[in-house]
């Protein structure tokens, strides 16, 4: 069973996911990183540019998910370098600590808080994050191309690219690509059909949300919808779309 909530961290999300029954859903790219918990480890998820399989699904995991651009400041490493890369926390901070501050969570009768107050602390101490950087987040999540964005904030294509990929461990066309699918998902799971979430989202038409979800993800968005609710289909004005099954 998976649930979440805002955390009081600011813009980020603390979740935890238990054992249960039904399908593994593999992990979609979402432009964020995650400081992870599970099974006495501590570690770190870095940036997905395709879905990552449900490694370990049948364990607790707890999770503090960080908004786009912000964990870098927070764990002091560039994005990129730990893109599609799911790293033990003492990759990246001293040994020593990662152990103790593993040991005071999983010691923790709630795991999750015990968790956030970790990132609480840290963060704390941490420099913050760049506020262009959430400027150009919000210019590519309302839509906006990326040469509008980066005129947005000063910067040029290159600029925004080279500072990019330190924050988001790519470019900020593939982010916005990102942040489109998961705008699409967010409304499908509404209810809203394939076509007119596809829209909405910023997609020229349902073929090319089917084709983004592909290319993201290796899933259909008929598969994905399965893999959660299966409810998708029939809040369809229009058949699910067609192509490839491959589980990532």
């Amino acid at each position: 069973m998976y649930a979440e909530r805002a955390s009081l961290l600011d813009g980020a999300v603390v979740w935890h996911n238990e054992p249960g029954p039904g399908p593994a859903v593999p992990v979609l790219p979402d432009g964020c990183m995650d400081l992870l918990w599970t099974e006495g480890r501590l570690l770190v998820a870095g940036p997905d540019t395709h879905a990552q399989p449900p490694d370990g699904a049948r364990a607790a995991w707890a999770g503090v998910r960080f908004p786009p651009g912000a964990a870098p400041a927070f764990f002091g490493v560039p994005a990129h370098e730990l893109r599609d890369l799911r790293v033990d926390l003492s990759d990246v901070w001293p040994a020593r600590r990662v152990r103790s501050l593993a040991d005071r969570i999983t010691d923790s009768p709630d795991r999750v808080a015990a968790l956030e107050a970790v990132a609480l602390r840290h963060a704390a101490d941490a420099p913050p994050p760049d506020p262009l950087l959430r400027a150009v987040v919000e210019g590519l999540d309302a839509g906006g191309t990326v040469a509008s964005t980066a005129a947005a904030v000063g910067l040029g294509a290159r600029q925004l690219h080279r500072r990019s990929l330190d924050a988001f461990g790519y470019g900020p066309k593939t982010l916005a690509r990102v942040l489109r699918l998961q705008r699409a998902l967010a409304l499908l799971r509404d209810g809203v059909p394939y076509a007119g979430a596809a829209l909405a989202a910023g997609c020229s038409d349902q073929a090319h949300l089917a084709r983004e979800m592909r290319d993201l993800t290796g899933l259909t968005l008929g598969r994905y919808a399965e893999l959660t609710s299966g409810s998708w289909p029939a809040n369809s004005d229009t058949p699910a779309p067609s192509g490839s099954r491959t589980t990532a």
